[in-house]
């Protein structure tokens, strides 16, 4: 019932994907282009780049956040509350066990482990056996509830950031039982997790259509990165690579749209799109005019995608990373091709 995104691209891991969702730039700009935010690295994204929620804000959005946010943690100017978000749950960092919510990481050569699960500022120590999916899909249902009957009238953002299906694998006994068919222990894990998580979608979906909100909503559904194929078991055929990497695999992302505001659904998409075009779409779905924002490397694609017109992307730069190990002879080149990158021209594409 809604628009299939098959040409739809996002970065081969979890916090470049989601800054460049976030703030319509490629994120060579502001240097998180080399890997994920690690627990105890203060990096962020730039407080002077506006983001979705803050932009939404201006439109008189009521805005708010279920799940992961890993765009930086290291002090308060940068979470998700002070960012534009009205409300956020969830965590602030990546990997961490879905029932315990801690993470683990290395400071000065000693394992540090810690409770990673936020209402707001504050911990949530209460949650401890509860699994994520179900955890973060209730409140947001709670989110959508509340609004319904205390700001109808106003508009509404939520993003919800699924820790599934991320590795650790793991998932309640009950969502395992469809699937004992398949053999390998973690690839039955993750077939639960997608399940549960699909339970989840649904289930929030289901608040906005009891409410009455649905009639003008819009769900946009989006990957962060391709399947991991070694810790979380993922499978990306019949494409080349895997999460991490520059081949399809790693980039080539599952999407969909879906609502009552689509002129034209129930089809395939083969146009070209990037995850960063969801913030001139979004933003311009509310109200604003993209074009005053400058510095973006994003498109409105709402045409493209609700009325199917042609997409008026042509090029993806999917990343250069001159801190990632060079490899091969420099060549007579005009470009470094040593330096790890990549590039999507039309149907041509270019990995260095």
């Amino acid at each position: 019932s809604g628009v299939r995104l098959e040409n739809y691209y996002v970065q081969p891991i979890c916090t470049p994907s989601r800054s460049q969702l976030m703030t319509g730039r490629y994120q060579i700009h502001f240097g998180l282009q080399h890997s994920y935010i690690h627990p105890f690295q203060p990096n962020a994204v730039p407080l002077d780049l506006p983001i979705l929620p803050e932009i939404l804000k201006q439109y008189n959005y009521s805005t708010h956040m279920v799940g992961k946010w890993h765009l930086g943690d290291y002090r308060k100017q940068v979470l998700p509350t002070s960012r534009g978000f009205d409300s956020y749950y969830g965590y602030l960092t990546g990997s961490e066990d879905y029932f315990t919510h801690t993470r683990c990481d290395v400071l000065n050569s000693k394992k540090v482990c810690g409770l990673d699960l936020r209402d707001g500022f504050d911990v949530d120590r209460n949650q401890t056996g509860k699994y994520s999916t179900h955890l973060f899909a209730e409140k947001a249902e709670t989110v959508v509830r509340k609004h319904a009957a205390e700001n109808r009238d106003q508009p509404l953002f939520m993003y919800v950031a699924f820790q599934a299906v991320h590795a650790p694998n793991a998932v309640p006994q009950e969502y395992l039982k469809p699937y004992t068919s398949i053999d390998e222990h973690q690839r039955r894990l993750l077939a639960g997790m997608v399940s549960c998580m699909d339970e989840a979608v649904g289930n929030i979906t289901s608040a906005f259509k009891e409410t009455g909100l649905w009639d003008n909503t819009v769900v946009v559904f989006t990957t962060d990165n391709g399947g991991d194929v070694n810790e979380n078991h993922g499978n990306n055929w019949p494409m080349r690579g895997w999460k991490h990497s520059l081949w399809e695999g790693g980039i080539h992302g599952v999407g969909f749209v879906g609502g009552p505001l689509l002129t034209k659904s129930g089809y395939v998409n083969n146009e070209l799109m990037h995850v960063s075009d969801w913030f001139p779409t979004l933003i311009t779905l509310a109200g604003a005019n993209a074009s005053t924002i400058t510095g973006l490397d994003s498109y409105n694609m709402w045409g493209m995608i609700a009325n199917q017109d042609a997409s008026p992307r042509k090029e993806i730069l999917h990343n250069i990373d001159p801190l990632y190990g060079m490899r091969g002879p420099r060549g007579d080149h005009s470009y470094d091709v040593r330096v790890r990158s990549a590039l999507r021209v039309g149907d041509y594409k270019i990995i260095t």
